[in-house]
């Protein structure tokens, strides 16, 4: 096992099959625009509405911005998911290697950012917006996110 994946329980697709992916390496800052378009299309191709399509993205996008900014490097798994009750939904898994977030719960507070200009309102914001979201930090390992959202009962 390789020494960086070391401690990590999060992994995409936990307890979903997943029926289409789309992994998106994030090294330079325009990486975050292939997520966005990648999200978009898998969102289309899972019947999502257009608005979901942007809100989601937008979640999709404060991942990889997170990754950009305090990791420098890392990688979005985008995923359409189907559950054991048969529902259809996406997943996004934002993983990176980088220094890790110290405390958790404080990340997970509105207004919280360990770097001056930022509202800190990614996470809380990711969370809110996502049915499924599970966090997991390894100080000196890196980040590990798993977020999913389930299509509405109503949408086809």
């Amino acid at each position: 096992m390789d020494d960086l994946l070391r401690g990590f329980d999060l992994t995409a697709g936990a307890g979903c099959t997943i029926i289409k992916s789309k992994n998106v390496r994030l090294i330079h800052s325009y990486d975050n625009e292939l997520v966005i378009y990648h999200m978009r299309a898998m969102l289309a191709a899972a019947g999502f509405s257009p608005s979901d399509e942007y809100i989601l993205s937008a979640a999709a996008s404060e991942l990889a911005t997170n990754i950009l900014r305090y990791a420098g490097t890392g990688e979005l798994e985008i995923s359409i998911v189907r559950n054991v009750h048969d529902e259809t939904g996406i997943e996004i898994f934002a993983s990176d290697s980088g220094p890790g977030i110290r405390n958790v719960k404080a990340a997970m507070e509105e207004h919280y950012s360990s770097q001056q200009n930022s509202l800190g309102l990614g996470l809380p914001s990711v969370k809110r917006i996502m049915d499924e979201f599970l966090i997991e930090s390894i100080v000196g390992k890196g980040t590990r996110v798993l977020a999913r959202k389930w299509k509405s009962c109503g949408q086809n």
